[in-house]
């Protein structure tokens, strides 16, 4: 494990809360143009065939992938070793933990998790851990947006990994490296045939970032609240399961959902294990919806409608009728740069400079999805923000 300090990151973040610093150079900068497309390539496409048994269909992207999974988890336990008296029983412990939890698990995902720690050998306690984890740490900027045609686009940053390992020399997040490698677009396929397409980082079964073709978009954010994410876990552990897991039901929403409003409407209404924000777009004009979730209900939905006053939403990681923290305000850069695109010229090229706009681009970025309901469009870039650059 690399040296983690947070110490000089708590003095940054204490001398520069006068400053707002995020809002000067070199932490920010001006609207990003011609980024696009990027000088990398887009990450690879993993053919999902769920006619194939639950237990087997992710088996070759997991002897692919296991290694930089296993070096993931180990970072992971590396950095909760801290809090154990003894890190051997520690770990003892995370598989016990955890390992019953995986036949709680609804379909398919009981079995593909099954089926992970048999093809890569972990311990099935530790698959589910990393499936868990998702659940409360993503950090995140969303932007659905329609154009003067009426053509939908929707595009996000996923951001993972804040104060999980600070890696004093290269100024990066451990996790946040860790995570990169793992990075893979899903085709999901019934008799050969497409149903939906997800970024996902192998291993985790969930879905944060996904489209149904020609039907609907969807991206999830992390949102902070005291009825949070751990107490859905512990009352799952506790025996408690009528909460869902989000990413599940939202790879579930991709599967079974026939439209826009259907899928806002379920998303709304069902019970979480976390809270959250659901971003969707959908195939018509002023289809755009931001659900911000509370863990069993809903707190708000702010709709797009398709105007040339109201074309686009943003969504970081704070409700959007308050004020974003002067530390991670990303909101308003994004708004002053989607402002700029305008309705007329937005596209995946615009979207694309947004999202790669200091602090909009951040440390804890990993990858920049662009989708495009029409035909069932995904692109994802793993990304890196060059250095001076923003921690979060």
């Amino acid at each position: 494990m690399r040296e983690v300090s947070l110490s000089v990151l708590l003095l940054t973040l204490s001398i520069c809360s006068v400053a707002l610093c995020q809002d000067f150079p070199p932490y920010t900068e001006d609207c990003r143009n011609n980024t696009y497309p990027p000088s990398v390539s887009p990450v690879e496409t993993f053919v999902l065939n769920l006619d194939i048994s639950p237990e087997a269909r992710w088996s070759p992207l997991i002897k692919q992938k296991a290694p930089a999974i296993e070096a993931l988890i180990e970072d992971i336990i590396d950095l909760i070793a801290p809090f154990l008296k003894n890190v051997s029983k520690g770990v003892d412990f995370i598989d016990e933990l955890f390992a019953p939890l995986a036949d709680t698990f609804p379909e398919p995902y009981k079995s593909e998790v099954h089926g992970i720690a048999g093809t890569s050998g972990l311990p099935i306690g530790q698959v589910v851990l990393y499936n868990v984890f998702y659940e409360v740490f993503p950090f995140c900027t969303s932007i659905v947006a329609e154009d003067s045609s009426g053509k939908l686009y929707h595009a996000r940053n996923l951001d993972f990994g804040l104060f999980l390992g600070w890696d004093i020399h290269n100024k990066s997040w451990a996790l946040t490296e860790r995570l990169r490698p793992l990075i893979v677009n899903v085709d999901y396929q019934v008799r050969g045939q497409t149903v939906a397409k997800a970024v996902h980082f192998a291993g985790y079964l969930g879905v944060l970032t996904g489209v149904r073709p020609d039907v609907f978009t969807l991206s999830m954010n992390a949102r902070s609240n005291l009825d949070g994410g751990y107490l859905g876990l512990l009352e799952w552990v506790l025996g408690d399961h009528n909460g869902k897991w989000m990413g599940y039901e939202l790879r579930d929403a991709l599967m079974k959902y026939n439209s826009y409003d259907e899928a806002v409407h379920s998303l709304s209404t069902v019970e979480f294990l976390a809270p959250g924000y659901l971003i969707l777009g959908g195939n018509r004009t002023g289809q755009g919806a931001i659900i911000t979730r509370d863990r069993k209900s809903t707190a708000d939905i702010k709709r797009m409608k398709g105007t040339d006053d109201s074309w686009y939403l943003v969504q970081t990681n704070y409700d959007n009728w308050k004020p974003a923290p002067f530390f991670d305000d990303r909101r308003t850069p994004a708004t002053k740069c989607m402002n700029r695109v305008t309705r007329e010229d937005v596209g995946l090229p615009g979207l694309f400079d947004v999202l790669s706009t200091k602090p909009v681009l951040n440390l804890l970025t990993t990858y920049t999805a662009l989708m495009e309901v029409q035909g069932g469009h995904l692109e994802t870039y793993i990304r890196h923000c060059p250095q001076p650059c923003w921690p979060w």
